[in-house]
Parts: C-alpha cells; sequence; structure tokens
C-alpha cells in the first residue's frame, strides 16, 4: 500500500551560489556543511537502499556520496541528535522492520546496529522522542503504533508500548476499509504523541512516559476530521500554539488551534491545496512550516506541486498564496534545508530530488537549476557536518 503512503518527495532548497573564498574574504562565516541522508523504496526499482549526499547550504547543492546502506525499502528515517546513529522502517508488508544504524559523517556511510520486527504490516513514518531515548513508528497496513527504546550502544530494545488505532470508518471504501496509522511524533514539550490516522479520519492524541515510553489515552483521545478527508501527516508550528494536518484523501489541509492546558485541538479552519479548476486526481503528501514560523508548504502528488500558504502568526490561519511545480512525478516528501533557504523536493516517480529557492519575505520558491538522480526517493534528513 505504498502508493498510499505519504509520499516524501518534495524539497530541497537552493540559496544564491557565494564562493568559499569570498564569504572568507568577507569576514562573513563560511556556509554550513551537512550530510543528507535519502530514504528509498528498493521493491521493483533500481535502488539499493539509503542513499548518502554531502549537502553545501551556502549553494543549496547536493553531491553524491553514494549507497549509505544497502538495506530493503528503507522509506522514512529518523537521525539521533547526537549525530551518531540513523534510524529507518523497512516498509515490507509482514517482513515489515525498524533498523538501527551507527552513523559515519565523515564517509556518510552506515553501519547496521540491528533490526526488529516492527510489529505491524507498512510502517510509513519514524520520529525520536524530545529526549532521543525512544523511537515512535506508525504501521499503515495493520493501523497500529509502536515505541520502542534506544539502548546505550544506539541500538534498539524491545518494545515499550504497542496500540492498534480503533473507531469509525471513513467513507472511502478503498482508502478508508481499515484503521491506517500514517504518521506519529511527540509534541515539542515532549509530553504527548500525535498520530494521524488515514482510514477513522482521526489525529489520536495520547500522553506520553518519556521514563517509560509508555502511552496512555489523553482526554480528549482524538480529534476528528471532515468525513473522508484521510489526514495524513501533521506539522506543529514553532510557536507550538497550532498544529496543521494534511489530509491525503480531500487535498486540503487543516489548521487547529493547540491547547496546552487540557491538550486538546480546536479547529480553526480548512484550505484547499488544489489550484481553482483543478480536477484531476490527486493525493496530498508532505506538510512543513518554515522555520520563520510565516509559511505553510504542501506536496500534491497529481497536480505535481507544492502549495503555499501565509500563516497568521496571531491566529494561526491560512492564506494560499500560490504553489509551484515540483518538476517531476509524485512528489512523495519534500524537506526545507536547516537554514531554511532552500526546499528540496523528492519525486517519487521520476527518480529526482528538485532543489527550490525559498524568499524568506513571500514564501515563494523559485527552481534553483539543481537537481539530482536518486531511485524511488522518498525521504531526506540533515545532519550538520560543522
Amino acid at each position: 500500500m505504498k502508493i498510499t503512503r505519504r509520499v516524501f518527495a518534495f524539497l530541497l532548497v537552493l540559496a544564491p551560489t557565494i564562493p568559499y573564498c569570498a564569504a572568507q574574504s568577507s569576514g562573513k562565516a563560511a556556509p554550513k556543511q551537512y550530510v543528507a541522508f535519502v530514504g528509498t523504496y528498493t521493491s521493483k526499482t533500481s535502488s539499493k537502499g539509503i542513499y548518502a549526499y554531502r549537502y553545501d547550504a551556502g549553494a543549496g547543492k547536493l553531491t553524491p556520496l553514494g549507497v549509505a546502506a544497502e538495506t530493503a525499502d528503507p522509506s522514512f528515517l529518523a537521525i539521533h541528535p547526537n549525530g551518531r546513529f540513523l534510524y529507518a522502517v523497512n516498509e515490507a508488508g509482514k517482513s515489515s522492520m525498524v533498523s538501527a544504524f551507527r552513523l559515519d559523517k565523515a564517509t556518510g556511510h552506515l553501519a547496521l546496529l540491528n533490526q526488529l520486527p516492527a510489529l505491524g504490516e507498512d510502517p510509513c513514518f519514524i520520529s525520536l522522542d524530545r529526549s532521543g531515548k525512544f523511537v515512535l513508528i506508525a504501521n499503515y497496513t495493520s493501523g497500529n503504533i509502536a515505541v520502542f527504546p534506544i539502548l546505550y550502544d544506539g541500538k534498539l530494545g524491545e518494545s515499550t508500548a504497542l496500540l492498534q488505532d480503533k473507531g469509525t470508518l471513513g467513507p472511502n471504501k478503498e482508502r478508508q476499509e481499515g484503521p491506517h496509522a500514517h504518521w506519529i511524533a511527540t509534541t515539542p514539550d515532549n509530553r504527548l504523541v500525535l498520530v494521524a490516522d488515514l482510514g477513522l479520519d482521526e489525529v489520536f492524541i495520547y500522553k506520553f512516559d518519556a521514563a517509560t515510553g509508555a502511552l496512555t489515552p489523553n482526554q480528549p483521545a482524538f480529534r476528528k476530521l471532515k468525513p473522508g478527508a484521510g489526514p495524513r501527516h501533521i506539522a506543529v508550528h514553532p510557536n507550538g500554539k497550532f498544529v496543521f494536518v494534511a489530509s491525503e484523501l480531500n487535498s486540503t489541509v487543516t489548521a487547529f488551534s493547540f491547547e496546552a492546558k487540557n491538550s486538546s485541538l480546536e479547529e480553526i479552519g480548512a484550505a484547499s491545496t488544489l489550484p481553482p479548476g483543478f480536477s484531476g486526481r490527486n493525493d496530498v503528501a508532505e506538510l512543513a512550516v518554515h522555520p520563520n514560523g510565516k509559511f505553510l508548504y504542501v506536496s500534491n502528488r497529481g497536480n505535481e506541486s507544492i502549495a503555499i500558504f501565509s500563516i497568521d502568526p496571531r491566529k494561526g490561519t491560512l492564506r494560499p498564496a500560490g504553489g509551484v511545480p515540483t518538476g517531476g512525478k509524485e512528489p512523495r516528501h519534500f524537506a526545507i534545508d536547516p537554514t531554511g533557504n532552500f526546499l528540496l523536493a523528492e519525486n517519487q516517480l521520476s527518480d529526482t530530488i528538485v532543489t527550490f529557492r525559498v524568499d524568506p519575505r513571500t514564501g515563494m520558491l523559485t527552481p534553483s537549476g539543481d537537481s539530482v538522480r536518486v531511485p524511488s526517493p522518498v525521504d531526506l534528513v540533515f545532519l550538520s557536518d560543522n
């Protein structure tokens, strides 16, 4: 069911190219260097697993380092805060796994530490809690979530939580025939875990015990979205006051206010991710808030674009601000680079990552002219190399 999963193919960003020597002579700090890792689908493609790149944040340019690790269908990735370990879900039906790797920043090489069963089918998202002590995964086909502890040596231990999503199915008989957990992560304060379930049209809210890795239902335990919406991914505003949910099936993004006092989500409003008049097939995939908190980006598969919204910093309301073609097919994911200057869009079905320059005043995206080829890209993560 990989075609339904968050398609992480939409974000490579590029800033004006400034020679390194010029930056030095002017007294300005040299652009930061990063290592970037790309998760892919290996089934029925030429991909071998996870790919590594050197990323120049001054130029917004990726330079290939080769295959970081040969592993099956490593769709989504997460890097440990200490920069020494990388974790991946292996999305392979009943044989799905979650993998731990030791990371070498100098070469981009990943050495497998251990693999454990995902305790569900087709894990489509992975994240770490804010302390870096636990890995959280969402299993799409089986509609359940799991938490694994990270041991002292970076390996994964036996699960501390395994919960099945339950509720009323959505009206889409083809895509909502059962629960489909699609995204999972802790809130910025590490008190709660949010889960987007595409099959149930719900965002679940759990209390998270950062000492034991246990999950218990919050009160309220969930927030219902419009029937048939199909919530796929979630993004939290940098101020922690607003939560945005991208819905795959009805091509919308919904804004919520987040009430810390009772840990509840109150809907502010929803907006279409599609341009006026578009009537073709479309599946929303990724969304991300710009680091400056002023803009929200959402990828469209079918319309093959990234929709841009401006965010009211006081109310959390969204205003459509246009969109740009991703220069490829099926932008399953995109990533805004750590500087906020570039957005890199991962086009899964055209095997490209295309870079865009971000205008920090308007949020507009301009193709930088730079792109790299990688088979079936799904996810992109950065690690500082400085």
